[in-house]
């Protein structure tokens, strides 16, 4: 998580505001098990395979949390350890979903699980309550967590400097010659060089290739004139990730000229994403984004190579609430944080794609990326 003056106080706040929204869905108890929601409400997640861990956040009364003895320790000096929440455990050789209904209100009947929570988990915890319904809790989770504090918005920009500074370098590893992942390999060791824990992504689609939006990166030799699409990302320290795409030109000892179609298509995408950018702002919805930066590549006649939604939500994952996309008619709201990268990708020739970061701000966007979106030649 993002450091704060008083952790337990915003993760205690989150749990509150948590069983509030689940009474209002109609939920007797959230179970959230390892992932970035567990991180995001208890300020701490460690996996344990098959083994049950299991918040329970129940609408009425205080939570409690369920997890294996063995794993016990790693929970020690964790901020739950400070929070009002009561901390339990099960040994293998116990039925741990015998433990988690112990947890449970005596009236507990809808169950609304996380989205990262395992089948075998949920089948059995709704096994083990008789009568019981199981929901998803997803949609109510996101309540929260699509709306970003002003903590969040500054881990949010701390990532988005630092893939920042490894776009600007691409120059010292993009040209003809090297395989696309020679590029990504070096492109991996600077996502960590410059401040992230690891690269959870590196795109380096050349040539045809980048017209497949998640190509990730082949024994493809780049070569000479080459429209290289590159998208890269990860989690920093703080748990929130970064995310920013940048369309290269690979250059030649030669020189030469961006043919006129590369740079047509190329300048095309960038002023649909800067219409996207543009359209963003308090009360718009999140469709509205998406027909912005679309309405653009439409009217040029490229609609049909646009195959994508035009961006998704970012924080604790690299893809979460908000999406923007047609038929999602929510309305933007401070805090908010989502990628902007429409694409045009024309199958077996190249694609451009163009992404920035940005969060909703009293007023407008505001960028969390800020590397050039102008067209580069490198490597020449």
């Amino acid at each position: 998580m993002s450091p704060d003056p008083d952790p337990v106080a915003v993760f205690t706040d989150r749990l509150v505001r948590l069983a509030e929204l689940a009474g209002v869905s109609g939920a007797d108890a959230v179970l959230i098990t390892p992932g970035p929601d567990l991180a995001y409400f208890i300020g701490h997640s460690i996996g344990s395979h098959e083994r049950l861990t299991c918040l329970v956040v129940p609408a009425t009364g205080g939570p409690s949390l369920l997890v294996p003895t063995l794993e016990r320790p790693g929970w020690a000096g964790s901020p739950v350890e400070r929070m009002d929440v009561a901390i339990g455990t099960w040994t293998d050789g116990q039925d741990p979903y015998a433990a988690l209904a112990g947890l449970l209100p005596a009236d507990a009947r809808v169950l609304a699980v996380d989205y990262h929570m395992p089948a075998v988990h949920a089948l059995n915890a709704q096994a083990i309550v008789p009568g019981s319904e199981l929901t998803l809790a997803g949609e109510t989770i996101a309540q929260l967590r699509m709306r970003k504090s002003a903590d969040e918005v500054a881990a949010l920009a701390a990532a988005g400097a630092a893939i920042d500074r490894v776009q600007v370098r691409i120059g010292e590893w993009l040209r003809p010659g090297r395989t696309e992942n020679e590029v990504a390999a070096d492109i991996a060791a600077a996502i960590v060089a410059e401040g992230h824990e690891r690269p959870d992504f590196v795109i380096v689609g050349s040539g045809p290739n980048g017209a497949s939006p998640h190509h990730e990166a082949s024994d493809r030799v780049i070569e000479p004139g080459d429209v290289v699409v590159i998208d890269i990302g990860g989690p920093m320290p703080s748990g929130y990730f970064s995310d920013c795409t940048r369309t290269y030109v690979a250059g030649s000892a030669a020189g030469g000229a961006v043919p006129d179609r590369v740079r047509e298509v190329y300048e095309l995408v960038r002023r649909a994403q800067a219409a996207g950018v543009a359209a963003v702002r308090p009360g718009a919805t999140a469709e509205s984004v998406d027909a912005a930066s679309r309405s653009v590549i439409d009217d040029a006649g490229f609609g049909e190579y646009f195959i994508t939604r035009t961006g998704h939500g970012i924080g604790l994952e690299v893809h979460e609430h908000p999406y923007m996309v047609a038929g999602n008619s929510i309305p933007l709201e401070v805090g908010m944080a989502f990628s902007v990268e429409p694409g045009i990708y024309l199958p077996g020739e190249f694609g451009v794609r163009i992404e920035d970061i940005v969060v909703v701000g009293e007023s407008g966007a505001l960028l969390m990326n800020n590397a050039s979106t102008e067209l580069v030649v490198v490597g020449g």
